[in-house]
């Protein structure tokens, strides 16, 4: 199990350039199942998830070649549909969450998908309910057993159908998208997710010959068609690590520019942040956040309540950095609730933030009061455990800005979705050592 050690209460300054973006690149590896042609992707992150998927369909049978930093091709033109039904597949494939999105595209080019329930962050239950009612529309035959833990879905030739999804789960409709856009006549889905991924996803797939419509709706319309070819695709920024930037920043006092954001993707993150009292200031394609030097001030609704900040579908504010937000409020000039509705389980690491000194009262499994220090107390070193990507590295942020030196432990979790993060930290004047 890795460690980091962090020795807190330094200001940091530079630039720093987000990776490719880990919750794209685990929908666009997938669909280079859908063609025998090779395709070519750029600005793929160097992260333990998105290299567990490359693995992955190397042993599926893809030929997978590296070009440069970032960038590989595939071509799927010999896939051993027998590995599918090895142990050794039952294996490998529990250990990512995204495997699930390799079952639309092997269901609608050859017929038949299987993965094991597959694993990812222990952040509450993340059901597959809405990937296999999706392939059942399209007339698929599903199959579960549970002594196995392992799903499958077969059909001869899918077939387009309406469907109202009962989730705008993204992964979901990713994994029905890719299975449609192979399969006969006309796919409707209604409350579509409409993430910028999930765009991205249906812009690589029509230019390799797809016919989707209603692109960054949530009411997608595909046209099937018999085969597709192969393209060329660049992947986006990682909006969740760009978020993570904007709250270190504020959080340790510092001046940061963060290079290369495609801003038009962010949504309401860059507004979000501003509620809460953070300087995000727009330069060409690039965010400069100035040092917060007096602190940052929340913002309460018109009539003097209390901000409360929530998730939401897109375009509403991704739930993935609701554990950054939280961890920035606790420095703070005043108070917000923070209402994570997705998930469960993702607050619970809050503990670990009340051991450093944060005023925080968890009311439910889902919504927590923060209280800000205004900087008047700072949060105190501590060694602690990572539980997910995502509140390991709101972990981090709390560790750089606190006083004295902190340990975190199972770093993996934060090397799952954060490229090199000791490196790029050091870049800018962290003092973060990898044990």
């Amino acid at each position: 199990m890795g460690t980091f050690k962090i020795e807190g209460g330094h200001r940091l300054k530079g630039k720093i350039q987000p990776q490719g973006a880990k919750n794209e690149a685990l929908q666009i590896l997938c669909a280079v199942l859908l063609t025998p042609e090779l395709v070519t992707i750029n600005n793929i992150p160097d992260i333990v998830d998105v290299n567990k998927l490359i693995s992955l369909l190397k042993k599926l049978g893809v030929k997978v070649e590296k070009l440069g930093k970032g960038s590989y091709s595939f071509k799927a033109d010999e896939v051993n549909l027998k590995y599918l039904e090895s142990q050794a597949f039952k294996e490998d494939g529990k250990g990512l969450r995204g495997s699930i999105m390799i079952v639309g595209p092997l269901l609608a080019r050859f017929g038949k998908g299987y993965i094991p329930k597959p694993g990812g962050d222990k952040i509450g239950r993340r059901r597959l309910d809405t990937h296999f009612e999706g392939f059942i529309n399209l007339g698929a035959k599903f199959r579960y057993n549970k002594e196995d833990l392992f799903y499958g879905v077969e059909a001869d030739r899918l077939k387009g159908a309406y469907m109202l999804l009962d989730e705008a789960s993204v992964t979901g409709t990713a994994n029905i998208v890719m299975a449609a856009v192979l399969a006969e006549g006309t796919t409707t889905i209604y409350n579509a997710a409409c993430e910028p991924y999930l765009q991205q996803l249906c812009k690589m797939l029509n230019r390799m010959g797809a016919n989707i419509s209603g692109v960054g709706s949530n009411l997608l319309v595909i046209e099937g068609v018999d085969a597709l070819g192969g393209t060329d695709h660049r992947m986006l920024p990682d909006m969740i690590e760009i978020g993570s930037w904007i709250g270190l920043a504020a959080m340790t006092k510092s001046e940061l520019t963060i290079t290369n954001v495609s801003w038009d993707d962010l949504g309401v993150i860059p507004t979000v942040f501003r509620k809460i009292g953070i300087t995000v200031e727009r330069q060409g394609d690039d965010i400069h956040i100035p040092a917060h030097t007096d602190g940052y001030e929340v913002q309460n609704y018109i009539d003097g309540s209390i901000l409360t900040i929530a998730d939401a579908p897109w375009p509403g504010f991704t739930p993935d950095l609701l554990s950054i937000i939280l961890t920035v409020l606790t420095q703070a000039r005043g108070s917000a609730v923070v209402h994570q509705k997705m998930f469960e389980s993702r607050l619970f690491f809050v503990d670990k933030l009340i051991d450093m000194g944060a005023k925080i009262i968890l009311c439910d499994p889902h919504r927590a009061t923060i209280i800000g220090h205004d900087f008047k107390s700072t949060l105190k070193a501590t060694t602690m455990t990572s539980p997910d990507i995502r509140a390991g590295v709101s972990l981090l942020i709390a560790a750089l800005s606190a006083k004295g030196t902190s340990t975190i432990h199972n770093i993996e979790q934060i090397d799952r979705g954060y490229e090199n993060i000791d490196e790029r930290l050091r870049a800018i004047g962290a003092k973060i050592e990898r044990v």
